[in-house]
């Protein structure tokens, strides 16, 4: 009797031991200065693929506009950005294509204003203008993504690329 007590007990345990709730998304959160480098800020980015794309929002709970997906990203590895895209217009020195490194911030004019900044994203593969970055989209995408630079919606929209890392 105690045996088969035993043996109940154990499945018993060995069932509750697994865990049949939907398996959540961890993200990272806070990594120390010492790992603060640009593959990082990368992954950390890309955990936030597939979130939707909500107006005005930093709140990966709700959805990220541009500028509340740059911000909050690089916020994670203590860097304070501005949370308009108009304020990037005059942020940082502007590189040169050859010089587009992972981590660096993608700057676009709006796709109806050529003179207003409208669009932001991180470059998150460095090729020149064959980078791609990942960004939240209001377009087709509604969401997180990675797009291709030399897409022509976004080399026509183009304004600069900055580093913010190395300031």
């Amino acid at each position: 009797m105690k045996a088969l007590s035993l043996i109940s007990l154990l499945f018993f345990i060995t069932l509750s031991s697994f865990n049949l709730k939907k398996e959540k998304k961890q993200i990272q959160n806070n990594p120390t200065q010492t790992e603060i480098n640009r593959d990082s800020i990368i992954t950390y980015a890309k955990q936030y693929l597939g979130t939707p794309y909500v107006y005005a929002s930093s709140n990966p709970k709700k959805g990220f506009d541009c500028s509340g997906f740059v911000s909050y990203v690089f916020k994670n590895y203590g860097i304070s950005l501005p949370r308009s895209s108009a304020e990037y217009k005059n942020l940082g020195k502007t590189l040169k294509p050859e010089d587009f490194k992972v981590g660096d911030i993608i700057v676009f004019y709006g796709y109806k204003n050529k003179t207003a900044i409208g669009h932001l994203g991180i470059i998150c593969e460095a090729n020149g203008m064959q980078s791609k970055f990942i960004h939240a989209s209001s377009g087709k995408a509604q969401q997180v993504t990675v797009t291709s630079l030399d897409t022509e919606h976004y080399t026509k929209r183009f304004y600069k690329c900055v580093d913010v890392l190395s300031e």
